[in-house]
């Protein structure tokens, strides 16, 4: 009876923890979904820790308020959306 209850509970867990934290991911999330969660998360942590901004600023020889800005504007777009299937056969039609 006990392994019943366990099973229940490492369910309920898993889902507490997707509600929690969306970038968990789950069986239905689509790749690019995944991936501009996976950007955005990286570009947040990014912009929390001061030693990484440092580092970067000193990488890219811009100042820290600059690398700061530009991993805030990449977390409103960061990634292109896929091209439609209408859209990739008008590309191919065009070559």
């Amino acid at each position: 009876m006990s392994q019943v209850y366990e099973g229940f509970n490492i369910h309920a867990q898993l889902d507490h923890l997707h509600m929690r934290y969306p970038g968990t991911g789950h069986a239905d999330m689509g790749r690019y979904e995944w991936a501009t969660t996976i950007h955005r998360d990286t570009m947040a942590s990014h912009v929390g820790h001061q030693s990484r901004l440092a580092y970067i600023a000193i990488c890219e020889n811009e100042p820290i308020a600059r690398v700061r800005y530009n991993c805030l504007m990449s977390m409103l777009h960061p990634i292109t959306r896929p091209a439609t299937k209408e859209e990739r056969e008008k590309m191919e039609s065009n070559n």
